[in-house]
């Protein structure tokens, strides 16, 4: 009899204990595991390669999880160690265990928005890409200074900048280098639609020449308004022969976009940028052609100016002229409110 009690009472602390076990696997299983403080550090970027200790690393060190020792055990059992998947995921707070390994494991990555634009060189251009997808910038710049990679794309290393149209896009984090650049290929065939290659053929121009164009434009002014009608004025000058004389070629050429003002002497450096002492369009653009530059250049204002000159008033706006002599005025007045302003170069 006493036995039998025995027994019973052994049975039913094993019973317990298992069902406790049982409880706390299934607390580790489904209660909520993702605590999220701050919306901002909701998330973590896998890298390609990454090993289970490395994703574990970022999880503890971001305090996404509340029991690590739960997320161990659960990866464990689902295999996670073998189906690590790279990407950006992100985590919605009180996520549990399972779903959070189920998200992983399934490669449901959300797409991250990429965003660029006013950048002015293929090493700005890579560094800022860089910062938003996998690929390294040193990755991104190589590619885009392989002529043999760039030039499938019928582009040299003068015109590659000009295949990127600034905007917004969404990428998946883990993109590589070569993917970045071939997705940009593939909207950059989708902007030069039919409407915008017929109004460049209009003009007796390539779409390279127009965003060789529209990076000059770009560089002349910030107030859009005047887009159109310096693209107009240069547009003039191309069809008369008339040298473009386009200070920021200048600025491009001594390499430095920062001068307030061009001197004498920078007139002779010596490169095919140079559009003082070299005719026509520079071997590629200046910096990254903006939508509202290239729009400016096919829809350029037909007028008959032929010149140009920033207002003394240092308005940002521009007074445009049809004789030099008029032209010479206007450049007196801003050297010498320059020279007020002590702005020397």
């Amino acid at each position: 009899m006493n036995f039998k009690k025995g027994f019973k009472f052994v049975l039913l602390v094993f019973v317990v204990l298992l069902a406790l076990e049982a409880g706390k696997l299934l607390w580790w299983i489904y209660s909520p595991g993702v605590v999220i403080e701050n919306v901002k550090n909701n998330y973590i970027n896998i890298p390609t390669g990454s090993e289970y200790e490395d994703v574990r690393k970022m999880i503890v060190d971001r305090g996404l999880v509340r029991n690590i020792k739960a997320f161990d055990w659960v990866a464990d059992k689902k295999n996670y160690s073998n189906f690590i998947m790279p990407g950006h995921y992100e985590f919605e707070d009180g996520l549990n265990n399972n779903d959070l390994i189920n998200l992983l494991r399934s490669g449901s990555q959300i797409p991250v928005s990429l965003i660029f634009n006013n950048i002015r060189s293929l090493e700005g251009l890579s560094g800022i890409v860089a910062g938003q997808i996998e690929a390294d910038s040193s990755e991104i710049i190589d590619l885009l200074l392989d002529e043999t990679y760039i030039s499938q794309f019928k582009f040299t290393h003068e015109t590659i900048i000009g295949a990127f149209i600034p905007n917004t896009y969404e990428f998946y984090w883990n993109t590589s280098a070569s993917g970045f650049v071939e997705r940009m290929i593939d909207e950059y065939e989708k902007f030069w639609n039919k409407e915008r290659k017929d109004k460049a053929a209009s003009k007796n121009m390539t779409i390279k020449q127009v965003s060789i164009l529209a990076s000059i434009v770009d560089r002349e002014t910030v107030k859009k308004t005047e887009k159109s009608t310096i693209a107009g004025v240069y547009l003039n000058r191309l069809e008369r022969g008339i040298r473009l004389q386009a200070d920021p070629t200048i600025k491009f050429a001594i390499g430095d976009f920062s001068r307030k003002r061009i001197l004498k002497s920078d007139l002779n450096v010596n490169s095919p940028y140079n559009t003082y002492r070299h005719a026509g369009l520079p071997p590629g653009p200046i910096s990254i052609p903006s939508i509202s530059g290239i729009d400016a250049v096919l829809n350029a204002e037909d007028h008959s100016f032929l010149y140009f000159c920033a207002r003394a008033d240092m308005s940002g706006y521009h007074h445009f002229s049809k004789s030099l002599r008029e032209h010479n005025r206007y450049a007196q007045k801003y050297r010498q409110a320059l020279n007020k302003l002590k702005i020397m170069n």
